[in-house]
C-alpha cells in the first residue's frame, strides 16, 4: 500500500474562500519515502500579514511561482491511487480536493489521519499537535509551518505508527465500512460507539467543555455521526468539526420529548452554532394588574421573562384581537385596557358598552367583577391535559403536562400511576419554560394521537 503524506500552507482557514501557497507530496511505500514533490504556489490573492509572520511565506516569494492549474495534473498523478495522510487530513484534503476540482480533477479515495491514528496507537500525550507531538517523540521538525517541514515530519510519524499499530488500527481505519477518517481530529472514536441509538438530544463540547451545539435526534448515534459525512469545504463547518472534543446525551422516551428538551436546552446555553431556534423569543403578552383606583386593569405588553402572564403571543396585533374580543364579550371598558389612549373616556361609554369606569362612574367591584369573568373564562377555554407515551424503557412511561393552555413540564412515570391526579403528576414531571413553539408542537402531537390525551387532570 503506498500513502501520499501531504502538508499545505494557505491563505486561510477555508477551502471555499482561500487559497493554497505551498504544498508538499512525500510518497511513503510504508516503510520509507520513495518520491517526492514539494512548490510554492500563487495563490491568485493576498497573503494575510498574520499568515506571512506564520509561514514566513510573502506575497514575493508566491508572484513567479505556479498556479495550482499549472502542477494540478502532477499533483493528482502523485495523489488518485494512494491513501491521503495527514495531521488533521480533512484540512488538507478539503483544500486540495477543492482545488483539484476547479482544475477539472476528482479526488476521491481512503484518507488517513495521524491526529487520530497517533490518539489511538501512541495514547497519553498532552498534546497531539505536530509540533508537540514530534518534540514528545523526538521527531525532528525542521522549518516549521513551511510545507516541506512539516510533510517531512508526518512522514517520519507516520512510520512510527505503522511500526507499533500491533492491533492492525490502521487498515481498520481505511476499511470502506470504516468512518474513522471522517470524524473531527479531536474525537475518539469509542466517544462515537457509546452513543445510543435512542431518540434524545446530544451535546457537542469544545475543549474546555463549553456546549458549541445542540441537537435532537429520534436515533442519537445515527444523527451524530451524519454531522462528520461530506466534504463541505466552508469555513463554519470547518471550524465547528475542529472544535468537537467531547459528547454528551440524554435519552428521551420519544422524539416529541427531545424536541421539547432541545428547544428548552438551547434557549439555557444559547450555543454558538445554533441558530433557528436562539431567535426565538415570546414578544407579547396579556397582563392583569390592579392601578391606584382599585380598578382591574387588562393589556398587552411586551413578554417579560417569569412574569405573570395570562396569555402570550406572537404579534401586538393577534393579542389586541383577542383582548377586543374580552371587552365586547364581557363589557370591558376600552381605556382601562390600553385600547383606547388619547381621550379622558373611552367612546364606548356613549353606546352604552362601558358602564364608566373610566370616568370613576362606575364602582370598583362592578367592574372588577366583570374583569375576573373574563379572565376565567380565558382560562376555561385553555386545554388542561396530560400527554402519556413511551418511555426510555419498558419499566416507564412518558408524560407532558399541558395546564391553561401552557406548557407545563414533562417526565416518566411508572405504569400504576394515576396519571388523573395532578398532585401525583406534580412529583414525577420536571416544569419546563412555555413557549409558543412548544406549546404548538404538544398540541398538534395530540390533536394527531387522540389515544394517548388524557383528561381533565384532578386536583388531589
Amino acid at each position: 500500500m503506498l500513502y501520499a503524506v501531504v502538508d499545505i500552507e494557505t491563505t486561510g482557514g477555508f477551502a471555499s474562500g482561500n487559497g493554497i501557497t505551498e504544498i508538499s507530496i512525500l510518497v511513503h511505500d510504508g516503510s520509507k519515502v520513495i518520491d517526492a514533490f514539494e512548490t510554492l504556489i500563487n495563490p491568485e490573492q493576498e497573503i494575510p500579514f498574520y499568515i506571512e509572520s506564520l509561514t514566513g511565506i510573502s506575497n514575493e516569494m508566491v508572484q513567479d511561482a505556479p498556479l495550482f492549474a499549472d502542477v494540478a495534473p502532477q499533483i493528482y498523478e502523485m495523489l488518485h491511487d494512494k491513501v491521503f495522510v495527514a495531521h488533521n487530513v480533512n484540512f488538507d484534503f478539503s483544500f486540495v480536493r477543492h482545488q483539484l476540482a476547479q482544475s477539472g480533477f476528482v479526488l476521491a479515495g481512503k484518507k488517513l489521519c495521524t491526529v487520530r491514528m497517533s490518539r489511538k496507537i501512541i495514547p497519553g500525550h498532552p498534546s497531539y499537535s505536530l509540533g508537540k507531538l514530534c518534540s514528545s517523540l523526538g521527531i525532528p521538525l525542521n522549518d516549521r509551518h513551511r510545507a516541506g517541514g512539516d510533510a517531512a515530519a508526518t512522514a517520519l510519524l507516520l512510520s512510527l505508527l505503522l511500526e507499533n499499530d500491533t492491533e492492525g488500527l490502521i487498515s481498520l481505519s481505511l476499511h470502506k465500512a470504516s468512518k474513522e477518517q471522517v470524524l473531527p481530529p479531536n474525537l475518539s472514536r469509542a466517544t462515537i460507539d457509546a452513543l445510543p441509538q435512542n431518540p434524545g438530544v446530544y451535546y457537542f463540547k469544545d475543549n474546555k467543555g463549553k456546549i458549541i451545539y445542540i441537537g435532537k435526534a429520534i436515533n442519537i448515534k445515527k444523527r451524530v455521526c451524519s454531522h462528520f459525512s461530506g466534504n463541505s469545504i466552508k469555513k463554519q463547518r470547518q471550524e465547528f468539526l475542529k472544535n468537537i472534543h467531547e459528547i454528551d446525551f440524554t435519552v428521551c422516551g420519544t422524539e416529541l420529548m427531545a424536541l421539547i428538551l432541545e428547544a428548552a436546552e438551547i434557549q439555557k446555553y444559547w450555543p454558538e452554532n445554533n441558530r433557528a431556534l436562539k431567535r426565538f423569543e415570546q414578544k407579547y403578552a396579556l397582563y392583569a394588574f390592579e392601578d391606584q383606583k382599585g380598578y382591574m386593569r387588562l393589556g398587552i405588553d411586551k413578554y417579560k421573562k417569569n412574569s405573570n402572564a395570562l396569555f402570550t403571543f406572537n404579534s401586538i396585533l393577534a393579542g389586541q384581537s383577542m383582548l377586543r374580543g374580552m371587552i365586547t364579550e364581557h363589557t370591558l371598558c376600552e381605556k382601562l385596557c390600553f385600547i383606547q389612549k388619547n381621550r379622558s373616556s373611552c367612546t364606548a361609554v356613549d353606546t352604552g358598552n362601558c358602564h364608566g369606569a373610566c370616568q370613576g362612574l362606575e364602582h370598583p367591584y362592578s367592574y372588577n367583577s366583570r374583569v375576573k369573568a373574563a379572565i376565567a373564562h380565558l382560562k376555561s377555554t385553555l386545554p388542561s391535559f396530560a400527554l402519556i407515551d413511551a418511555g426510555r424503557n419498558d419499566d416507564e412511561q412518558s408524560c407532558l403536562w399541558i395546564e391553561e393552555g401552557k406548557f407545563y413540564g414533562m417526565g416518566y412515570i411508572s405504569f400504576p400511576t394515576d396519571v388523573a391526579d395532578m398532585e401525583t403528576l406534580k412529583s414525577c414531571i420536571e416544569p419546563y419554560p412555555s413557549n409558543d413553539y412548544i406549546l404548538n408542537m404538544v398540541l398538534d402531537y395530540a390533536e394527531m394521537n387522540p389515544s394517548k390525551k388524557v383528561m381533565p387532570l384532578k386536583e388531589a
